[in-house]
């Protein structure tokens, strides 16, 4: 067996509590599913599945490891994530409250939906540091190639997060149907949801480096 069956529990225990932790993706769903029904949370959380398994790619290569060494590299991806964050935060805060009601007009192509998840995990160096700094302790080389088990763990995460996601995409998406017929409370999220991402994307690009 490449891992020992405890240490493989206590990664997925771990790995659990940092996904549920809110973040950019956890926003991005909720804000998703709220303005796109349950589809558009589910196709969004698949988005940010699929920006786990490049992570998961990256760290496994060792090109995360090269990310944090370079001082510009990881500054790129930093402000590009945040500006990324930012944009989609006065997005949100700037729309109607048509944004929250389930109407074809509203509902963006599922394509756009997935491809905006998958930047805004892709561009997130916090998701990179997770990568960095969670896995290598659960690795232990006797047990086989070190890429093989890290590319294991990644996936893991990657699996119980994306799981994680379309949940919170199939309630946010159920709520949205609710919503549409209270505009107050749908402007009321609509306008938190917007101002997450907006000082979430701040925080980010001024954030000291890891």
């Amino acid at each position: 067996m490449i891992f020992d069956p405890s240490t493989y529990a206590l990664f997925c225990l771990g790995a659990l509590a940092l996904i549920m932790s809110p973040g950019p993706d956890f926003f991005y769903v909720a804000t998703r599913g709220l303005a796109g029904g349950r589809g558009a949370g589910v196709v969004s959380a698949l988005g940010i599945g699929a920006g786990l398994l490049v992570h998961t790619a990256l760290a496994a290569s060792g090109l995360t490891l090269l990310l944090f060494a370079s001082d510009a590299a990881f500054h790129l991806v930093k402000w590009i994530g945040a500006l990324y964050l930012v944009w989609m935060g006065i997005k949100t805060l700037r729309a109607g409250d048509e944004i929250l009601a389930l109407t074809p007009q509203s509902a963006q192509k599922l394509s756009q939906v997935f491809r905006q998840g998958l930047l805004t995990n892709i561009f997130n160096p916090k998701v990179a540091l997770t990568f960095a700094a969670f896995l290598p302790p659960f690795v232990h080389p006797e047990r086989g190639h070190a890429a093989l088990q890290i590319a294991v763990l990644g996936a893991t995460l990657g699996t119980l997060a994306t799981l994680w996601f379309c949940g919170i995409g199939l309630f946010a998406g159920q709520m949205g149907a609710f919503l549409a017929r209270h505009t107050k409370v749908a402007r009321g999220i609509r306008l938190f949801c917007g101002g997450a991402l907006t000082v979430l994307g701040v925080r980010l690009a001024f954030g000291a480096r890891p």
